[in-house]
């Protein structure tokens, strides 16, 4: 019981269901990656705010009112803008492979980006990101208070999926409706069947009968037919 509680808690993959029936899966970031990402931005933003007081400092007042306004646009608007623009992730984020998302899996828009960087003048009190990191570890999706205000998770950039291979067959739809675990496993057989004998494919096929209802002989071929269609392969 303590052990499976622990791995609970340690646990940072989040299981999203969409409405279209889809579960994403999502790898949350802890407080050490998303750290080093914020560093990284940090010290990009203070090299262009150096670059533009070495090349604005000569025109006296003037040039260091324009300093000041980039510096504050570098500091609470460029995250947000790109957020948005750059498929949710600052130069920082992008380096360490993070992205922001609403927390229905979905691309952040300006609204939540907005609200998440603002409010880090929040998170950055009483010092050093108190507040924040506070938040983030006694939160089980690492939220700071940013993310919970604008309904944000930071995650790990998923990798670039492989198209699915499934056998071509005619694409026949279950007798009834199946659950999202009943699909997974219907189509990750498909994808798996030319990598097995005919016999071994058969005799996984068999364990399905109750899904897919196929007369004796015929599991393996019934079951790519409602891979097929749930592939979306034309009937």
């Amino acid at each position: 019981m303590l052990e499976a509680q622990s791995n609970a808690r340690l646990d940072t993959v989040r299981a999203v269901p969409t409405p279209e029936g889809i579960e994403l899966t999502l790898r949350l970031a802890g407080p050490v990656p998303r750290a080093m990402a914020w560093l990284i931005d940090l010290l990009l933003r203070g090299a262009v705010v150096l670059l533009a007081a070495w090349v604005l400092g000569m025109f006296g007042g003037f040039g260091w009112g324009i300093i000041l306004i980039l510096a504050f646009l570098l500091e609470w608007l460029a995250p947000a803008a790109l957020e948005v623009w750059a498929d949710g992730s600052t130069p920082g984020k992008k380096a360490l492979g993070l992205m922001v998302l609403h927390d229905d899996g979905t691309p952040v828009d300006w609204p939540a980006a907005l609200v998440r960087n603002l409010l880090r003048a929040v998170d950055f009190l009483p010092i050093g990101y108190g507040f924040g990191l506070t938040t983030m570890l006694l939160n089980r999706d690492f939220k700071r208070l940013g993310d919970i205000a604008a309904g944000t998770v930071v995650v790990y950039r998923a990798p670039a999926l492989t198209p699915m291979s499934i056998a071509p067959a005619p694409a026949v739809p279950a007798r009834r409706a199946l659950s999202l675990g009943e699909q997974r496993a219907v189509l990750d057989f498909a994808e798996r069947c030319t990598s097995l004998t005919p016999a071994r494919a058969r005799e996984i096929a068999e364990l399905a009968v109750p899904i897919s209802g196929a007369a004796p002989g015929h599991e393996t071929e019934r079951l790519l037919e409602i891979a097929n269609f749930l592939s979306g392969r034309p009937r």
